[in-house]
């Protein structure tokens, strides 16, 4: 019994010393609470790398807290919608490539049972250091702060479910234009 309990002690030590933790779930709605808090203050915790894919980007905080990230020494590489880029003139695409921040803009992938135009890039979710992961409805805009009923799951402590969203970024940021 005793040694069974020496084990799980020292397993714990284990766990924390190598920074492994309980991952940690945070819901935000708005426009009740503005989710842009959340998500601003850990673009500011980033260390290394900092993965966005949003189908709409006209938040003008969340886009200098990426460039301050970027001046800091942050990877930073931003994925966006190419149709609401091109036809919105509040969306960041422009402001992202004047401050030298890697970006592609996507349109979905193209339907093979259907002749149709490209579909949206309609993701919403960042990685930040393999370990926090922001996804939900919530677009990185000022109305889904303001206006719109949209909800922001943050997880910390997500190293392998942060890990199957940095991979699908990586395929996002591979795909052709």
């Amino acid at each position: 019994m005793m040694r069974a309990a020496a084990i799980g002690l020292v397993c714990a030590m284990f766990n924390s010393v190598n920074g492994y933790a309980e991952m940690v779930v945070q819901a935000c709605f708005s426009p009740q609470t503005k989710c842009s808090v959340h998500i601003l203050r850990e673009i500011d915790l980033a260390k290394r790398e900092l993965l966005v894919a949003v189908y709409a980007f006209t938040h003008d905080e969340l886009a200098n807290a990426l460039v301050r990230a970027k001046n800091r020494g942050v990877t930073v590489q931003v994925v966006i919608d190419r149709e609401f880029d091109a036809v919105n003139e509040r969306s960041k695409g422009k402001y992202f490539d004047a401050q030298k921040i890697p970006l592609r803009r996507l349109s979905g992938l193209r339907s093979a049972t259907f002749d149709k135009e490209n579909g949206l890039m309609h993701q919403k979710f960042a990685v930040i250091d393999r370990r926090v992961l922001f996804t939900g409805s919530y677009n990185w805009t000022h109305s889904a702060d303001s206006s719109n009923d949209e909800n922001l799951l943050l997880f910390r402590d997500a190293g392998p479910l942060a890990e199957e969203y940095r991979k699908a970024f990586l395929n996002l940021w591979e795909r052709k234009f």
